[in-house]
């Protein structure tokens, strides 16, 4: 297979693609209550726009995509798009990053289109504390997805959850107890500082407090080789993930993906601001750019992702885009 080896030797060969900018809930490390400017739909990228920038890559050996947003379910018709990527040859794994308000209306239909796997954004198991996060969800709903879409046949569920001292770091023992008899896999999240709405609470700190129920085994990744480093309590069918950006000193190095925004723009780096236009060539012409222009591109900017970002040093932020309109 095809490997696109970064400056530092990385293998990068997953690519997350924004759908859509706009969400249905407005949660407080994301997003402010009023939103964030929305972008027309012209801006977007189209479904067959996004189909050729997949090819070109899995050309070069990408074979793994991931559909975000926003909150990629409210754009229409999405298990198209779907479909589409998943016919593309050397796509290996399609998966998709929601927020689970929708997932139970269409769970069986993004399966049925091809999606791989399914991780639900879930920060607490509690109705009134999924209120105060999400500004306008109702945790049932996500409950409910979560549950539709283990049965629509999606193995493994995984769910992310960002941790926030003060807000939902007492419900730590109540995730990771969920791994248990019901098998979730559980992945946390250090928070990005960025908005400054709470604490973050280190991974280690989280590790200890989870031992309280049993000691802590690493085991390998259910699936695909990104950042969260994996563990399993004894006799639980599930997982226990760890996504550490802001403690873990290797987190950087084993980096293998970029981002493409919803209006057309490569990111080698989340927290970096530069980007490479693709939507402009993908429309310079009646038929498009080139194939040949397009891979041209992608290498470009796997040629310029960063030795890693500079969150400990202060100096990381994001400044033309909020982390609905990248992707995260």
């Amino acid at each position: 297979m095809t490997k696109n080896l970064d400056p530092f030797g990385r293998n990068i060969n997953y690519l997350r693609i924004s759908v859509t900018d706009r969400c249905n809930l407005r949660c407080i490390y994301c997003m402010p209550l009023e939103g964030v400017p929305q972008m027309s739909h012209s801006e977007l990228l189209s479904y067959e726009e996004i189909q050729t920038v997949v090819r070109a890559a899995a050309e070069l050996g990408i074979n793994r995509i991931r559909l975000t947003g926003g909150e990629p379910l409210v754009r229409a018709e999405l298990p198209e798009l779907v479909r589409m990527l998943s016919r593309i040859e050397g796509i290996e794994e399609l998966s998709l990053t929601t927020n689970g308000v929708f997932l139970k209306k269409y769970a069986l239909e993004l399966k049925q289109a091809g999606l791989s796997r399914v991780n639900v954004s879930l920060d607490t198991l509690k109705a009134d504390t999924f209120r105060y996060i999400t500004r306008l969800g109702e945790l049932q709903g996500v409950l409910e997805g979560i549950e539709a879409a283990k049965k629509a046949g999606f193995e493994p569920v995984k769910t992310n959850t960002v941790v926030m001292r003060g807000i939902n770091d007492d419900e730590i023992l109540d995730f990771a107890k969920m791994t248990y008899e019901d098998g979730w896999h559980v992945r946390f999240i250090e928070l990005m500082p960025f908005k400054g709405v709470a604490e973050f609470v280190p991974s280690i700190e989280l590790r200890q407090h989870i031992s309280l129920l049993g000691k802590l085994e690493p085991c390998a990744s259910i699936t695909g080789n990104g950042p969260a480093m994996y563990y399993r309590l004894p006799g639980a069918r599930g997982t226990i993930g760890f996504i550490s950006p802001l403690t873990e000193t290797s987190f950087c190095s084993r980096c293998n993906r970029m981002r493409l925004t919803s209006d057309g723009k490569l990111r080698p780096c989340l927290l970096r601001e530069d980007e490479i236009d693709l939507k402009l060539p993908l429309r310079s012409d009646e038929i498009g750019a080139s194939m040949k222009e397009l891979k041209r591109l992608i290498l470009k900017a796997v040629a310029s992702k960063p030795e890693h970002h500079h969150l400990n040093e202060g100096v990381a932020r994001l400044v033309n885009r909020k982390m609905p309109q990248i992707g995260g």
